[in-house]
């Protein structure tokens, strides 16, 4: 190493000289590899934002399917409860999906329970496939109502005085996986 000498004060590394290189344009390519090395870590910061806020969108939509399921489910409790007559009757039982609404029953003056019954069930199955993706609903007796893969298997055995309103939804949007499933138990 060889010494020269100072030029000025201002910088302690500009009289010092390497292999014929200086200290000062040897620093000029160094402050280059630091920027370098900063905007890969900026951009692995980043990109773990990203990440974050993806998982993010994809929690509070799960959370938002959770809460339209549970509001769907406590819909058709309330229709039961107003509708006694058709619920004793065993309308609200395994009911099968009409084709068309009946515009008789869209009040309580004529309209049968059987008829309201059917109506109700339209209008919740209808608001299921409006609020949940790939979403499904059944209604019916059940003494073991966690089970059931799906409204064409619900698994009902129809059997005590326990009704289960059973939702399926797709909740990850991924026909491979088997849907998600909610259920609600309740006597009246």
């Amino acid at each position: 190493m060889k010494y020269e000498q100072p030029q000025s004060q201002s910088s302690p590394y500009k009289h010092v000289v390497h292999a014929g290189i200086s200290a000062q344009s040897f620093q000029k390519g160094f402050t280059l590899l630091e920027v370098l090395i900063a905007v890969v870590v900026l951009s692995i910061g980043l990109l773990g934002l990203a990440i974050l806020q993806t998982t993010n969108l994809r929690l509070n939509q799960q959370s938002l399917m959770r809460s339209q399921e549970a509001h769907l489910a406590y819909d058709m409790v309330d229709r039961m409860r107003t509708n006694m007559p058709g619920v004793n009757a065993g309308a609200y039982d395994l009911p099968t999906l009409p084709t068309a609404s009946d515009t008789n029953c869209t009040t309580s003056t004529g309209c049968t329970p059987a008829a309201m019954a059917a109506q109700d069930y339209f209008e919740w199955n209808a608001a299921i496939i409006a609020m949940l993706p790939g979403g499904d609903g059944m209604i019916c007796l059940d003494s073991t109502p966690q089970d059931g893969a799906d409204s064409a298997n619900p698994d009902c055995d129809n059997t005590g005085n326990m009704f289960a309103v059973k939702l399926w939804w797709d909740n990850d949007r991924d026909p491979a996986t088997a849907p998600q499933r909610y259920v609600l138990s309740f006597l009246l």
